[in-house]
Parts: C-alpha cells; sequence; structure tokens
C-alpha cells in the first residue's frame, strides 16, 4: 500500500469491501425472511389458508354465485384472469358481475382437487393453488361442467382469510390430428 495515490486509496478500500459487504447483505436478507417464517409458523398458515379454501368452495356451493363477494379482497387493486385473459380487472367490476351472476347461473358446485397446495409467503400472504371441478347450472337446469387448475394470492385482512387475486385456467383442447 505504501506509495499508493492518495486519490485511489478511499477508493481502493471501497472496492475491497464491497464484495464482503454485498455478500453480508444477500445473506442477512435471505436470512430474515427465511427467518420470518418458522416452520411452525409456515404450518398454521397453511392450515388456515387450506381451510379458507375449503370453507370458499363450501360456500360458493351452499349459497351460489354471489358468495364470492366475500371471498374476493375488498380492494381496487384485486384482479382475475381467466384462461390468460383479464376477467376482472379489479373489485368494482368483479362486484357488478358478480351481482348479475344470479340471473344465468342458479347454482354452482365448486370442488377442488385432491392437489391442494397452499404456499406461504409471509404472515400474511399465501399462494393457493389446486385443480378444480365447477358445475353450473343455469335457470333451465341445463348444467355446464368446467375443469381446470386455479391459483391465487390469499390474503389474511382484517383477520380473515381472502383472495387478493385469482387465475383460473382450463385445459386447451386440441383438434386431433388427421
Amino acid at each position: 500500500m505504501r506509495g499508493m495515490n492518495l486519490q485511489w486509496g478511499p477508493l481502493f478500500f471501497l472496492l475491497m469491501l464491497m464484495p464482503g459487504t454485498l455478500a453480508s447483505v444477500a445473506c442477512s436478507h435471505h436470512d430474515s425472511s427465511s427467518q420470518a417464517l418458522s416452520p411452525e409458523r409456515r404450518a398454521v398458515i397453511e392450515n388456515d389458508v387450506r381451510m379458507f379454501a375449503l370453507a370458499v368452495a363450501h360456500d360458493v356451493t351452499e349459497r351460489g354465485p354471489t358468495a364470492w363477494q366475500q371471498e374476493f379482497a375488498d380492494d381496487p387493486a384485486f384482479f382475475m384472469a381467466v384462461n390468460g385473459q383479464l376477467a376482472f380487472p379489479n373489485r368494482q367490476v368483479a362486484t357488478q358481475v358478480i351481482q348479475d351472476l344470479p340471473r344465468t347461473i342458479k347454482h354452482i358446485e365448486l370442488r377442488w382437487g385432491d392437489d391442494l397446495r397452499i404456499d406461504p409467503l409471509a404472515a400474511d400472504l399465501a399462494v393457493v393453488a389446486t385443480s378444480y371441478t365447477e358445475v353450473q347450472t343455469d335457470a333451465e337446469g341445463h348444467q355446464v361442467i368446467d375443469t381446470g387448475f386455479f391459483t391465487g394470492v390469499a390474503e389474511l385482512r382484517g383477520g380473515r382469510w381472502q383472495f387478493r387475486d385469482a387465475h383460473w385456467s382450463a385445459p386447451v383442447v386440441r383438434a386431433k390430428d388427421h
């Protein structure tokens, strides 16, 4: 270090410290986020969100399509996509559409698959992912059976879980090769 230009001294010192500092910051961020949810807390969140998801299917089946009103977060940031298309860009549109559903859908039976997965992200956020089957019955008694996969972000708000965002997807039906 003797004979080093004084202009480079502080810069050299900072450059030498930088890799260790960056590694320390990266490790502390990783450590703090993984410590934020202990295995016990993750298990509690997973159980709570699983119970919420099962209650959603029960409520929608018992009370009909308007039951979705209480299951979606009452927040302008809420959105729902279906098969890659934005169906509800916000909660206001979701509310309007859901209010009109009983005119066309008299009964819904919603069943989640046995593959229900819950991924706790934070104390108040978790990802829900599962296959689903939904049987919709219209006013004339005609049934439409819809199957696919659902993903959503569940958020704990006001002491209860709600879907903050949701995406429903159905399998793509392809024409058979001739």
